[in-house]
């Protein structure tokens, strides 16, 4: 009997390698989130204590992210996700060491989070352009929609609800610890990741447009210099309109979502609803929820044919719901808006990874998925430092209609723009023939 599509990757060995030390890094990364702020609460520190150590995790991985994808499109990703993976082992386990001892200071963490955000900076980027190579081009959906799925289950839920328990029953150093073990299982997992699969795409999965016409190959450019490999990035980006045109959404999205969520969301529920801290984390529980199920959902079912119309459509409509979050005084349709958020946004996502590897020439992928982070991180803490001001001069209301209304707005600009309805049906991705060469650098 043939497996569920969701579960097809789960049929590759290198696949069920990778996601198994995956799930188990982030359930540890879920943890951490916990365990660090406890951590830093035992040592004597408060919120000034918390933000600094918060902060340096940040710092690293937005400083990073670009070298991460140059490197993901250099160094062999196999050794570079397990050498991230130790990296991190090393550095929670000297943590907890410390932490065990008596002797956990502040700037341990400061400097132990810092080289966390670094790790991460490099991983992704390795992580994105490695699936390619493990899994047929028809997989791919199946497989995003899958870690679609683990990170919001074991990151957001799972790892910090496990992390409270044993800080409530035992103490900070020992969830450190438990992260610990985490990274531990994750690292000897990784090092069963085969070399051999992993020297050049495999498994049908090249794609036509990684060079010249003719050149049937994935390319393999010359050494050259950091800056000359990231403009190659930008470049790239640059001349692909469907690419450069969903990154330009994203980065407004990014600059007036982000802010009113995390930002002024707790005072909507404060003062509308007359809610607490509970309300709020119950939430983003929803939101989160709605993420996994629409993930799994998107991991079900074959890539949609008008698949960069599906992606913008889902990005766009799904952040209407937001509009009217400033005038709800009712919790369960409040709770509706995020949930429709998180899902449809979790779509888009799951459609965005997919088209990432499937149309962007392997030795560029780690560069622009870098590009991607790094657009993202950049304008979080943005967005979020210009929330507060905005509120102080505009009501709530206002600042959540024109957050919700300039999305969609842009989405249809967006689509029009880069013409991505007659690109998706120039390059079609439900089948299995080869894209003719370059062609997104020339669309």
């Amino acid at each position: 009997m043939p497996l569920p599509r969701a579960l097809r990757p789960f049929s590759h060995r290198e696949y069920r390698v990778l996601i198994g030390a995956l799930a188990v890094s982030i359930f540890g990364s879920g943890m951490w989130a916990v365990a660090m702020v406890y951590q830093v609460i035992h040592i004597g520190g408060g919120p000034l204590e918390l933000s600094l150590v918060a902060a340096a995790g940040g710092v690293g991985l937005v400083a990073f992210v670009l070298a991460g994808g140059i490197a993901a499109d250099r160094v062999p990703q196999r050794l570079l996700i397990i050498a991230v993976e130790g990296t991190n082992l090393a550095v929670i386990a000297a943590v907890s060491g410390l932490a065990m001892a008596g002797w956990l200071q502040l700037w341990h963490l400061v400097a132990g989070a810092f080289i966390l955000g670094v790790g991460a900076a490099f991983f992704f980027p390795a992580y994105s352009a490695i699936l390619p190579r493990i899994l047929p081009p028809e997989d791919l959906l199946a497989a995003n929609g899958m870690e679609g799925t683990l990170r919001p289950t074991l990151q957001q839920a799972a790892g910090p609800a496990v992390a409270g328990v044993v800080v409530a029953a035992l103490s900070p150093s020992h969830a450190v610890t438990g992260v610990a073990v985490c990274h531990l299982l994750a690292f000897v997992i990784l090092n069963f990741l085969g070399q051999h699969a992993l020297q050049a795409p495999g498994n049908g999965s090249e794609r036509a447009d990684t060079g010249p016409p003719g050149d049937g190959a994935a390319r393999t450019p010359a050494k050259t210099s950091f800056f000359s490999e990231l403009r190659e990035g930008v470049s790239y980006t640059v001349r692909t309109p469907w690419l450069l045109w969903t990154l330009l959404w994203a980065c407004i999205s990014v600059l007036f979502l982000i802010g009113p969520i995390e930002v002024l969301l707790p005072f909507v529920i404060r003062d509308q609803l007359g809610g607490d801290s509970r309300m709020f984390g119950f939430l983003l529980a929803v939101m989160g929820v709605g993420s996994a199920a629409a993930s799994l959902v998107t991991a079900s079912v074959r890539l949609p044919r008008r698949y960069l119309t599906v992606m913008m459509v889902c990005w766009g409509a799904g952040t209407l719901p937001l509009a009217a979050v400033g005038l709800m005084d009712n919790f369960w349709l409040l709770a509706l808006a995020v949930f429709i958020f998180g899902a449809t946004g979790s779509v888009g996502m799951v459609i965005w990874g997919t088209l990432l590897q499937r149309r962007v020439p392997p030795h560029l992928l780690g560069r622009v998925s870098s590009l991607d982070f790094f657009v993202s991180l950049a304008l979080m803490p943005v967005s979020m430092a210009l929330a507060g001001p905005a509120a102080s001069v505009l009501p709530i209301w206002l600042i959540f209609l024109v957050a919700g209304g300039v999305c969609p707005v842009m989405a249809v600009v967006a689509l029009l723009v880069a013409r991505m309805s007659a690109d998706e049906i120039a390059h079609p991705l439900d089948r299995q023939d080869p894209l003719p060469a370059d062609a997104d650098a020339t669309t």
